[in-house]
C-alpha cells in the first residue's frame, strides 16, 4: 500500500508542476492584455482622446498631448469662426460669397466651385462640413476676414481663447504647413467649444452626401454610415501625421466625442473612433439631475413680499459617473430652512449632492426661481419680532456671563486684599 502511494506520487507532480506552469503564464500573459484593451491603451494611431462633451470630463485617452499635424481637423476651427460670425449679426446664410482666384486654385480636396461666381455662405458650409473642400475655406476666410493672413490670425486668436495651448495654424483648411500643429487634447477641447455653442452645426456634419454643380461627394465620415448614433464630426488626413478623425454621438441623451489622431487607414481610424465611442458607453453611465422643471426644495422667506421661494437645479447636464458608481445613487439636498429678502432670480440658496453610499460623485447649485422684494414695514417689523424668538441668545449671554465672571472674581479679589491691608495697619497700631 505505501509503494502504491509512493510510486503515485512521482509519476502525479511533474504533471500537475507543469500545468501550474503553465496556467500560470497564461495567465501573466492575458492580464496586461486585458487591462491595456480597458485603458484603450493599444489603440493603432499615434494619440487618441474619449471626452464627455457636456461636462467636459475626459474618460479614455492615449498620448493627447503629442504634437501632430491637423490636417482637415482644422476646418472645425474654421467652422467655429463661420458659426461665431453667424451668431454674431456680422454674416448671413445667405449671403452671397465671392470666389476668387485664389479660392478656385486651392488644391487638395474641392467643392468644386469656379472663379468669379457668387454661392451663398449655406452653400459653403455644407461643402467644408461634408465633402472637406479647402476652396470653400479660403472663400469664406476672404467672405469674412478680407484676406487669408486676417483669417489665420482670427483662427490662432480663437484657440488660445478655447484653450487649445498647444496648436498653431498657418491656415483655414489644413493642407501641410511647416510649422502647423495641434494635438488630440486640443482637437477635443475645440470640438467640445463648437459642439455646446453650435450644436446645430450637426445638421450640416451629418449630411451623408452633398451635390454641388452636379458633382456628388459622400461625406469623408463613414461612421455615419455605420453606427446610427453618430452624427459627426470631421476627418483629416496628411501624409505627415496619418489619418484623423473626430467623431461624436449621442445615445441615451449622453454625448461622447472620440478624437483619432495618426491612424494608419482611413479603415483603421474609424474602426478606433468606434471602439472608443463604444467603450466609453459601456463603462460609463449618465446621471440626469431630477426633473428641471419641479422644484427641488421649498422653503420660507423672512421679510419678503412673498412667504417661500422655489429652488430649481441650476444646471441640468447629467453626470456621467463609472457604471459599478451608479448603482444606489441619491441627490441629497443641502438648503437651509429659511432665508431673509430680498431674493434674487438665479441666486443660489443651496446645494445638492450626487451621493453613492458615503461618496459624492457630483454636486450641483440650488437656485432661486423669481425675485423676492422687501416686504413693508410692518411685515418685517412683525418678523424681526418673530425672529428673536429664534435669536441664539447664548451668543449675548455668554459673553456677558464670562464678563460678568471675571469682573465679580477681580472685585473679590480686590476687597480680600483690602480686607488683609487693614488688618496689617490695626495690628501695626497695636504693636
Amino acid at each position: 500500500m505505501r509503494q502504491g502511494t509512493a510510486g503515485f506520487v512521482p509519476s502525479f507532480m511533474p504533471a500537475f508542476f507543469f500545468w501550474v506552469l503553465g496556467f500560470t503564464w497564461l495567465t501573466a500573459w492575458a492580464a496586461p492584455a486585458w487591462c491595456a484593451a480597458e485603458s484603450s491603451s493599444t489603440l493603432n494611431a499615434t494619440s487618441a482622446i474619449l471626452v464627455d462633451v457636456t461636462n467636459g470630463e475626459t474618460l479614455l485617452e492615449q498620448n493627447p498631448d503629442v504634437p501632430i499635424a491637423p490636417a482637415s481637423l482644422a476646418k472645425v476651427l474654421t467652422l467655429y469662426l463661420v458659426f461665431e460670425a453667424l451668431e454674431n449679426g456680422d454674416a448671413k446664410l445667405d449671403d452671397p460669397v465671392h470666389i476668387s482666384k485664389t479660392a478656385w486654385q486651392t488644391g487638395g480636396s474641392k467643392m468644386f466651385v469656379e472663379v468669379g461666381n457668387k454661392i451663398p455662405l449655406e452653400e459653403l458650409i455644407k461643402g467644408i462640413a461634408v465633402v472637406s473642400g479647402n476652396d470653400a475655406c479660403v472663400a469664406v476666410a476672404e467672405h469674412l476676414y478680407g484676406s487669408l493672413d486676417a483669417f489665420v490670425a482670427a483662427m490662432n486668436q480663437k484657440a488660445q481663447e478655447l484653450g487649445m495651448h498647444h496648436s498653431r495654424f498657418l491656415n483655414p483648411h489644413g493642407l501641410p504647413a511647416q510649422g502647423q500643429v495641434t494635438t488630440a487634447r486640443d482637437m477635443a477641447t475645440l470640438a467640445m467649444s463648437y459642439l455646446r455653442r453650435f450644436p446645430q452645426s450637426l445638421r450640416f456634419h451629418s449630411m451623408i452626401e452633398y451635390t454641388y454643380h452636379d458633382i456628388t461627394q459622400p461625406n469623408r465620415n463613414r461612421l455615419l454610415l455605420k453606427d446610427s448614433s453618430v452624427d459627426g464630426l470631421k476627418t483629416g488626413f496628411v501624409a505627415d501625421g496619418g489619418y484623423h478623425l473626430m467623431a461624436t454621438a449621442q445615445r441615451n441623451g449622453l454625448r461622447l466625442l472620440a478624437v483619432v489622431m495618426g491612424a494608419p487607414s482611413p479603415a483603421v481610424r474609424e474602426k478606433e473612433a468606434l471602439a472608443l465611442l463604444n467603450q466609453g458607453y459601456r463603462l460609463y453611465a449618465f446621471i440626469p439631475p431630477p426633473n428641471p422643471d419641479q422644484a427641488a426644495a421649498v422653503i420660507k422667506v423672512w421679510k419678503g413680499a412673498a412667504s417661500q421661494v422655489s429652488l430649481f437645479f441650476k444646471e441640468t447636464s447629467p453626470v456621467v459617473v463609472r457604471k459599478e458608481k451608479a448603482h444606489n445613487v441619491q441627490w441629497v439636498l443641502d438648503v437651509p430652512s429659511a432665508v431673509t429678502a430680498p431674493i434674487h432670480k438665479r441666486q443660489i440658496l443651496g446645494r445638492a449632492y450626487l451621493k453613492a453610499g458615503d461618496t459624492t460623485l457630483a454636486s450641483l447649485d440650488l437656485v432661486s426661481n423669481t425675485d423676492i422684494a422687501l416686504a413693508n414695514i410692518f411685515v418685517r417689523l412683525w418678523h424681526s419680532i418673530l425672529l428673536l424668538g429664534d435669536y441664539p441668545w447664548h451668543r449675548v449671554w455668554r459673553p456677558l456671563a464670562y464678563i460678568s465672571g471675571a469682573i465679580l472674581a477681580c472685585g473679590s479679589t480686590l476687597l480680600v486684599l483690602m480686607q488683609l491691608k487693614n488688618h496689617r495697619r490695626k495690628k501695626r497700631r497695636l504693636l
